[in-house]
């Protein structure tokens, strides 16, 4: 892969409107990641009393007084460290010179050898920096703040993160710091194709991720669940812009043990709904697994796109028609993704990203794709001349009409005569009709019903009223003592027969009186 591939994200805008860009540094557990949450007003990065939880940086944007900011998360910096904890100190302090403002947070209860060394190491951004003082949600220990004024920053408050004490005053505080632009100035985020990135633990997630934004955004490390919080990165591909959202290792339930990583999987899954498209990272040395299934089964519930993703092929044996193989028994295992594309690629070396952009790009454009109506229900009744829906209890089943009301994700809705049983085999007819004459081909469709409702004029006129005859004024003859037979009754039918057998009624009366 080449330089001219992928590039940094497209920038439009005057060169003169920058984003300022605020960090927030500390020590593990200072409750740096509640402090972001408070400010966000959402709970993005994961808190928890474990230190070390955040890894890597989070950025998201901010209104600070109605003015746009990009405000970073980041991961605690340790003095004992192992090998992840100098990955996670790194990427902390190299924002440092990117950073507008840092909020560097300190405890009010204690102060450790971590403290002690940024204070240091801190020494030369000293213009920049608000000295913060967490957890003052008491008054007996507001004097405790004035035990920090020793350490020589102009800047130093006292918040409780947790209740949201002293909030007001360090968003002042920034806003007199910072070289801020007007929400109207500010550059309008245009329309991005959103990828997220999920899969097992250790199947390169992150390696791709880097690989894609062209810097290391997220920790790589063969240590599984290594990513944590979800990492958000972008770039350009053939002058579109694409974010890439880079989640933690999805395992079994079973294995989820620690709290921590239990929210990291919460995290991810949320993540399908915030994506247009979705990378499946597949083991091509492992090969499949349930898990994988379970993943897939959420993004198609979602009705989102999902492309499987044939990792570290480099690793392959290289025996012919092995990686044809194995997408053979991918498709095996996975019926209910028979329409979604297979791509392989090895994120370390490089090798095929183009193509799996390209398809990337093809997934996205089926799903903000709409059919005319009138072509729809043309093409309805062309399927339903090929092949009937089966016959029911009460008859055949019958398709009327539809139309498609949404695109990513896709939906239609057809009117049909029945709702109650109607065939599950026919409604998946139906969706291999659309995706084959319709070009849905790679992408999950989801099929509502609806009874069409009758016309009450043709239809439901209700029961007829009954016809009673004309009552008959009862005449008095004079039978001279002489028994007369009661005439024979007639049931009353239709309108004719009673009008018969009345005039018939009427003429033995004149008879017998004449």
């Amino acid at each position: 892969m080449t330089d001219s591939i992928i590039s940094p994200p497209s920038d439009n805008v005057d060169t003169q409107v920058k984003i300022p860009v605020v960090s927030i540094i500390g020590r593990p557990n200072v409750g740096k990641s509640t402090l972001f949450n408070r400010l966000i007003g959402k709970r993005r990065a994961i808190t928890d009393p474990t230190p070390g939880v955040t890894r890597d940086p989070i950025p998201e944007r901010w209104l600070l007084g109605n003015h746009p900011v990009t405000l970073i998360d980041s991961g605690g910096v340790k003095v004992d460290r192992d090998s992840m904890d100098d990955l996670v100190a790194k990427k902390s302090l190299g924002l440092l010179a990117i950073s507008d403002a840092i909020v560097f947070m300190m405890d009010c209860t204690e102060v450790t050898a971590e403290d002690r060394e940024l204070l240091e190491y801190l020494r030369p951004y000293t213009d920049k920096i608000v000295l913060v003082v967490n957890k003052i949600d008491d008054p007996k220990r507001e004097d405790l703040l004035w035990e920090y004024y020793e350490y020589g920053y102009q800047r130093i408050l006292g918040i409780s993160a947790a209740h949201g004490l002293g909030i007001e005053e360090l968003e002042d505080t920034l806003l007199g710091m910072l070289d801020l632009v007007s929400l109207e100035e500010a550059p309008e985020e245009a329309e991005r194709v959103k990828i997220a990135i999920l899969g097992k633990p250790n199947t390169g997630k992150s390696t791709l991720t880097n690989l894609l934004v062209g810097k290391d955004i997220s920790i790589v490390s063969d240590i599984a669940g290594t990513t944590r919080d979800v990492v958000m990165g972008s770039f350009n591909y053939k002058g579109t812009d694409f974010t890439v959202l880079d989640t933690a290792g999805i395992r079994r339930k079973s294995k989820v043990e620690e709290d921590v990583e239990y929210y990291s999987v919460n995290r991810a899954i949320k993540t399908i709904d915030e994506a247009d498209v979705v990378l499946l990272m597949i083991d091509s040395v492992e090969g499949l697994a349930d898990q994988d299934k379970k993943i897939a089964n959420l993004i198609v519930r979602r009705g989102k796109g999902i492309i499987l993703v044939l990792n570290k092929i480099d690793l392959l044996a290289g025996i012919g028609n092995e990686l044809e193989a194995i997408k053979d028994r991918v498709r095996f295992l996975f019926p209910i993704l028979n329409f979604a594309p297979i791509t392989s690629i090895s994120a370390l070396q490089g090798q095929d990203i183009g193509k799996l952009l390209d398809m990337v790009w093809t997934v996205w454009k089926q799903l903000n794709k709409r059919v005319d109506t009138a072509r729809l229900n043309e093409s309805i009744k062309v399927w339903g001349e090929a092949y009937q829906p089966p016959r029911g209890s009460g008859g055949h089943y019958k398709v009327y009409y539809g139309t498609q009301i949404s695109a990513n994700p896709v939906k239609f809705l057809f009117f049909v005569n029945r709702i109650k049983e109607f065939p599950q085999i026919y409604i998946q007819y139906l969706k291999n009709c659309i995706r084959k004459d319709l070009g849905f081909t790679l992408i999950p469709i989801e099929i509502d019903l609806r009874e069409r409702k009758r016309n009450p004029s043709l239809h439901d006129r209700g029961p007829k009223a009954p016809v009673n005859p004309t009552p008959q004024k009862e005449v008095k003859r004079n039978t001279g003592g002489k028994a007369i037979a009661k005439p024979k009754s007639t049931k009353p039918g239709n309108k004719a027969s009673v009008d018969k057998a009345r005039k018939r009624n009427e003429k033995q009366s004149s008879r017998k009186r004449g």
